[in-house]
């Protein structure tokens, strides 16, 4: 429309020398075929320009409201507005994870996450998925994981993890080199189905490599050497699907106050019934069940252990 218009404009002052104000109102008057009539008779030049200019005016007309005829009945148009909306409001994600690909291992990576409340965006290639999701209001891209601008949209810049369940382990790989790149600060899991596979998606950038295949056969023999520990760890995971039963403490998240202390200075069971049961040094070593005297030292951490209510408890003092 403002092109149609600029050409009548110039084109108007052009040939017959009319002011500003004449050219603009001589092409409005055109191209809406109103017709109050001319500001000074035209030539033969004028008046082919002018038949021009309607022909053109018509055709544009006729596509633009063509195409937004059948943007509206084939649903494309409300289509648009809604991930348009999606995407607004993944744009506002801060601290999010990522999850490539719903499949078995995306599903049960999605449950674990919205039982603990975190922020989460699916990014899924499948269309019917995608439209399935979106009914259940999750937020949700259409688009290849192992394309940068899907990953784009789906907020890698801000996002504090990334979750890669992709069935291919090139695939994964990709993913993982990509989004490495995309945003250094982001913690990388990735699914691996292949042994070979592992060093490299390390080497490539991920945080963890989660092999499901291994894990499923390590746990069904660990059911026949160590039943009744190997159950009391599930019962951990079970009961604590909506409220969970773990809790990692960063000691740069407490009070000043506690930096440099130790964990009984916490005094954590006789306050909140928790106990420490785990210590992650600025190393990245662990340390099971520290002693009372090891110091909370900046970049470390506490894994915690206690009832649902505990944890709470320990949530709102610390």
């Amino acid at each position: 429309m403002l092109a149609i218009i600029t050409v009548g404009v110039f084109g108007y002052t052009f040939l017959s020398g009319f002011s500003f104000v004449d050219a603009f109102y001589m092409t409005v008057i055109t191209v809406t075929t109103v017709g109050f009539g001319e500001v000074q008779p035209l030539g033969d030049q004028e008046k082919i320009f002018t038949i021009f200019l309607i022909l053109t005016s018509i055709t544009v007309f006729g596509y633009a409201a063509s195409a937004f005829t059948e943007a509206l009945a084939n649903g494309q148009f409300f289509k648009q507005l809604k991930h348009k909306k999606v995407q607004r409001k993944i744009d506002t994600l801060k601290g999010h994870t990522i999850v490539c690909g719903y499949g078995r291992n995306g599903k049960q990576a999605v449950s674990k996450l919205k039982n603990y409340q975190q922020k989460y965006v699916i990014l899924e290639k499948n269309k019917e998925l995608v439209a399935f999701l979106e009914t259940k209001g999750i937020l949700c891209i259409e688009g290849d994981a192992t394309v940068d601008e899907s990953l784009q949209n789906a907020g890698i810049k801000n996002a504090k993890n990334l979750i890669t369940t992709l069935p291919s382990d090139a695939d994964n790989l990709f993913v993982v080199l990509t989004a490495s790149q995309l945003n250094k600060g982001c913690k990388i899991i990735s699914r691996a189905s292949n042994e070979s596979s592992f060093d490299k998606l390390k080497i490539a950038g991920a945080n963890n490599v989660i092999m499901p295949d291994r894990l499923g056969g390590n746990h069904m023999a660990s059911l026949v050497v160590t039943p009744d520990v190997i159950e009391f760890v599930d019962r951990l995971t079970i009961e604590g699907e909506t409220t969970p039963n773990l809790e990692e403490i960063s000691v740069n998240g407490l009070p000043e106050m506690y930096l440099g202390r130790t964990i009984l200075d916490l005094d954590l069971r006789q306050k909140t019934g928790c106990t420490a049961i785990g210590f992650k040094n600025p190393q990245c070593d662990y340390i099971i069940n520290p002693e009372a005297s090891t110091k909370l030292v900046a970049d470390s951490s506490l894994i915690v252990l206690g009832r649902p209510e505990q944890i709470l408890k320990l949530r709102k003092l610390f």
